[in-house]
């Protein structure tokens, strides 16, 4: 049984992001490792995470869901440093991965790190070019998807071996150094799948709806309401009309960060800029079958 890597979400009805979870932290942590917070103790959450260590909570509607979230995935994740190396914390939508070129496992490159620190992956959001991909996502996703854009606002500090405190949303942390190991990647799925993409946002704006709170008034991303949504094809058809670039060097994007880490005011916390990149990157084809 290792001890070197644990991975911790909560889960509320997202079966096909779960799925993708447990087949990328499950095979490489083990499900022993893998903690699902089941929100609402959903019984398809609990027989799809079976092995893993399913912790069930109340799923009443709450407009501070968010901020209850973190609060809760902070102790989690503070608790388990006293018995793993490293902690890796995320919404069920989010993988951190090792990029093959670095050969071995995640657990393995893991087992290698200096504890007491905070890594922060580059994050690249998974897009589904519907003009171009038409396989379907549903049981390994690199490969039928092959598409990325730059998503510095998934940059998470998220893999833990230090004592700090995280930022709802899993943003920013109050660890004082940024480290940003280069064959480390944070993959964002949300936009991975179109069917899958239609379905999940009528699943949140029910959710929404249920709290009864304005997009103004509630602890939760806008996206999550109906009137903040947008059309959803035109979504994925802007995929489109972004900038291919050559390559798959990220160097600049690690520098940039670096460059321009600073306090975030007077939180406690800790930021680099998030701006945003109008930048598409096909990857390479030692990523497929990757998760």
């Amino acid at each position: 049984m290792q001890s070197v890597a644990a991975a911790v979400t909560m889960v509320r009805d997202d079966a096909f992001f779960l799925a993708a979870w447990l087949r990328h932290y499950g095979t490489l942590l083990g499900r022993e490792n893998c903690y699902v917070v089941n929100h609402g103790r959903g019984a398809a959450v609990a027989a799809q995470a079976e092995g893993c260590n399913v912790i069930g909570i109340p799923g009443d509607p709450h407009p501070n869901f968010d901020m209850k979230r973190w609060r809760l995935l902070n102790g989690i994740v503070n608790g388990l440093r006293s018995y793993y190396s490293h902690v890796i914390v995320g919404d069920v939508d989010e993988l951190v991965a090792l990029d093959p070129a670095e050969g071995g496992s995640l657990l393995d490159w893991l087992r290698d790190q200096p504890l007491r620190r905070v890594l922060t992956p580059v994050g690249l959001e998974v897009v589904h070019r519907i003009d171009l991909e038409t396989e379907p996502a549903d049981g390994v996703i690199l490969g039928p998807r092959r598409h990325v854009r730059l998503a510095p606002h998934y940059s998470k500090p998220c893999v833990i071996s230090l004592g700090t405190k995280i930022a709802r949303g899993g943003h920013f942390t109050q660890a004082s150094k940024l480290f940003t190991p280069d064959p480390l990647y944070l993959f964002h799925l949300k936009f991975c799948d179109f069917p899958n993409y239609v379905a999940t946002m009528n699943q949140r704006n029910r959710v929404a709806e249920e709290v009864g709170a304005d997009v103004r008034e509630a602890a939760i991303g806008r996206h999550w309401f109906a009137g903040a949504r947008g059309e959803d094809r035109a979504v994925f058809e802007a995929f489109a009309a972004m900038q291919m670039q050559e390559g798959f060097d990220l160097s600049w994007l690690r520098k940039r960060m670096q460059r321009s880490w600073q306090r975030r005011g007077e939180t406690g916390y800790w930021q680099f800029e998030r701006p945003e990149y109008d930048h598409l990157y096909r990857l390479p084809e030692r990523f497929d079958g990757l998760f």
